[in-house]
C-alpha cells in the first residue's frame, strides 16, 4: 500500500464496490475491500485498479476474505449484511442483520482501535447504535449514512421540480433513516428562499412523501437490488470531510446525549465532520410541532433498538 490514508470497505456488493471506486478515484486513500465470498472483492478491486491508468488515480486497492489486511485503518465502511428486497422495511432486515454486524464491528474495532467507522447497513439507525455498543468507541467515532442521502433525494427532487440547478438546492431532514424521517420544508431552500415561498404546498407534501419512500421507489422498480449510485456518493463525501478534515457540516446518524432533548439514541442530525469524526452536533431552532415530531422518530427507532435487547 500506499503512505495515503487507509479506507477499509466491508462488503463488496454493489455498495461497497462503488464506494471503493469513488474514494479510490480521489486519490487520498488506498481502499481494502472484503467480503466473506472468496474471489469477489479481488475481482472487483482488481478491476477497480486496472481504471486507475485511464483514470489518474495513484491509489491502491486489496481485495480479502480476511479482515487482517484492514489493520490501521484510519476510516471503515460497513455495508455488509442483507440488502432490502421489494415490500421488505429497514426494521425487517434488523435481526437479520444484527450477528453480521455485530461480528464485522468487533473484526474492525481489534484491528483498527482508532479508526472511524461509518455504517451503511440498514436499519441504519440500530445499526450505528449496535456499533456504538460493540466496538465501544466513543460516539464521535461511530456513526451512519442517512441524511446526505436522504437530503440528496429530496434536492434533486426540488431541482427538478423548478428546473434549476441542484448546487442552488438545499434540504434539511432529521430524524429516523425510514418512514418516520422529519423532513423540514421552511428550512429547506433554493439559493436561501424556502421552498415554502416558492412552490405550493401540495408540491412539497409530493415531494416530501417521494423521498420518505425513495429507497422503495428504486427497490419497486430494479425488481432484484437495491440503490447504490447515491448511497456511495454519499459515504464518499463523509469520507471525504473525514479524511481531509473539512470541518463540513452533513446529517449523519449519530448518537445524542440530550441534544434535541433526545438521549441514547441514534438518529441524523447536522454535524460537524473533521479527523477525529463528529466534531459538532449542530442544534437547529426548531418550533414546537418540529421537536414533538423528532421526539416522534426518535422513538421510532428506540422501538427498534429495544428489540435488540443490547
Amino acid at each position: 500500500m500506499n503512505n495515503l490514508n487507509k479506507v477499509s470497505i466491508i462488503g463488496a456488493g454493489n455498495v461497497g464496490a462503488a464506494c471503493a471506486q469513488r474514494i479510490a478515484e480521489r486519490g487520498y486513500a488506498d481502499i481494502v475491500l472484503v467480503d466473506i465470498i472468496e474471489g469477489l472483492p479481488q475481482g472487483k478491486a482488481l478491476d477497480i485498479l486496472e481504471s486507475a491508468p485511464i483514470l489518474n488515480f495513484d491509489s491502491k486497492l486489496i481485495g480479502t476474505n480476511s479482515y487482517q489486511e484492514t489493520a490501521d485503518s484510519d476510516v471503515v465502511v460497513i455495508t455488509s449484511g442483507l440488502s432490502r428486497k421489494p415490500g421488505m422495511t429497514r426494521d425487517e432486515l434488523l435481526l437479520a442483520n444484527m450477528n453480521i454486524i455485530t461480528g464485522v464491528t468487533q473484526q474492525v474495532a481489534n484491528r483498527s482501535p482508532n479508526c472511524i467507522i461509518i455504517m451503511v447497513a440498514n436499519p441504519v439507525d440500530a445499526m450505528t447504535h449496535l456499533a456504538i455498543h460493540a466496538s465501544q468507541f466513543p460516539r464521535n467515532r461511530v456513526f451512519g449514512l442517512s441524511g446526505i442521502l436522504d437530503s440528496a433525494r429530496l434536492r434533486s427532487f426540488i431541482a427538478a421540480e423548478l428546473n434549476v440547478s441542484v448546487e442552488d438546492v438545499s434540504a434539511c431532514i432529521l430524524g429516523q433513516h425510514g418512514e418516520a424521517m422529519l423532513i423540514i420544508p421552511r428550512l429547506s431552500t433554493v439559493c436561501g428562499i424556502p421552498i415554502t415561498k416558492i412552490l405550493p404546498q401540495e408540491t412539497i407534501t409530493k415531494l416530501v412523501e417521494r423521498t420518505i419512500k425513495a429507497g422503495a421507489e428504486i427497490i419497486g422498480l430494479l425488481k432484484t437490488g437495491s440503490a447504490l449510485y447515491a448511497p456511495s456518493a454519499a459515504v464518499a463525501q463523509m469520507v471525504e470531510a473525514i479524511i481531509l478534515d473539512k470541518k463540513q457540516i452533513l446529517p449523519c446518524a449519530s448518537y445524542l446525549e440530550g441534544e434535541y432533548g433526545i438521549k441514547d439514541t441514534v438518529i441524523t442530525v447536522p454535524v460537524k465532520l473533521g479527523k477525529n469524526g463528529i466534531e459538532q452536533i449542530i442544534e437547529l431552532e426548531l418550533t414546537a410541532k418540529e421537536k414533538s415530531a423528532l421526539i416522534n422518530s426518535a422513538k421510532a427507532v428506540q422501538q427498534v433498538v429495544k428489540a435488540m435487547q443490547l
